[in-house]
């Protein structure tokens, strides 16, 4: 592979960071041809996110930057401490579009797991969503058996799950700080329209896309309305909205944490797993694993004191 002479930055984030943990990522990026020209911070003093953030501004000649990711990914593991490379004109680039998956990424826990435990079928449904998030199974496949095992399910029952699932950590303020900057933000869910809706407007999403529960007589009748929102459907809806808005795929962000994110995840100018699955975390370019989801706004270069203005 061609060797390019670029400058980079390392992004390191954590509930706290050691001197080690700092110390073996500028040694692994030593040994991959970059070299620290500097370290800043940009978790401040009072850190209102309950992070901390050090930023390594590196430069040098990368002959693979995938084996480099990698092996970051393993300090990352072992020290408790999320750990981003990316160029350093792509670190200050402007991100207008954020299209998140909702179950397991905004909401804590999968709706489908919740109503499938009030219906009664509870571990028959998490072990065929287990097996289709790590890509076993496909997921429509996956999603109409788990349905139909939810059916004659009220419809009253139904709306208590919204109750039972809260937010991921960091996803008020996260979405605060984006609609502050005037960026446009998306929901693509293979999860409930219901729930979608609640999201929306707590969180004031621009866009939801999710899948019909059909109702009827006051039941679930153990189908869905229309097409299903699956990983095919979540990439024609990134490119779909990113074309609507006039906004280039480069400076889209795709969030994610199962095998159907994955295509989405590849189109966006940034995917990041957040949370996310063995085979997600491996493919995607950028990963959030150790602390909430408004540690995405460290990828982007945002520091604490501008979140702490918003």
């Amino acid at each position: 592979m061609e060797e390019r002479m670029n400058s980079f930055v390392l992004t390191l984030t954590g509930r706290e960071i050691s001197s080690k943990a700092l110390a073996q990522v500028a040694g692994i990026a030593g040994l991959h041809g970059l070299g620290v020209e500097r370290i800043e911070t940009l978790s401040g003093d009072e850190r209102p996110s309950g992070y901390a953030c050090r930023v390594i501004y590196a430069q040098g000649e990368i002959s693979d930057l995938a084996a480099l990711r990698e092996a970051l990914r393993v300090v990352s593991d072992e020290m408790g401490v999320d750990v981003a490379v990316q160029r350093a004109d792509e670190f200050g680039r402007v991100r207008r579009l954020f299209v998140f998956d909702m179950d397991s990424t905004l909401i804590q826990g999968e709706t489908i797991d919740e109503l499938a435990k009030m219906a009664g079928v509870g571990e028959q449904v998490v072990t065929i969503t287990a097996s289709a998030m790590r890509g076993e199974i496909q997921f429509q496949e996956s999603f109409r058996r788990r349905v139909g095992l939810l059916k004659g399910l009220p419809e009253s029952r139904v709306l208590e799950v919204i109750d039972r699932l809260p937010l991921m950590e960091g996803t008020e303020r996260l979405f605060r700080t984006l609609k502050a900057r005037g960026a446009r933000t998306a929901i693509f869910s293979g999860g409930f329209t219901f729930f979608g809706a609640v999201l929306k407007e707590k969180l004031g999403v621009d866009y939801v896309f999710a899948n019909q529960l059909d109702v009827q007589d006051g039941s679930v009748t153990g189908e869905v309305l229309g097409q299903i929102v699956d990983g095919a459907r979540k990439a024609e809806l990134l490119v779909e909205i990113a074309g609507r808005e006039g906004i280039p795929q480069e400076q889209v962000v795709a969030v994610g944490d199962g095998a159907n994110d994955l295509p989405m995840l590849a189109l966006a100018g940034m995917g990041v797993a957040f949370h996310a699955k063995p085979i997600v975390r491996a493919k995607a370019e950028f990963c959030v694993t150790h602390v909430g989801l408004d540690g995405l706004l460290y990828l982007l270069g945002i520091p604490d004191w501008e979140w702490a203005e918003i």
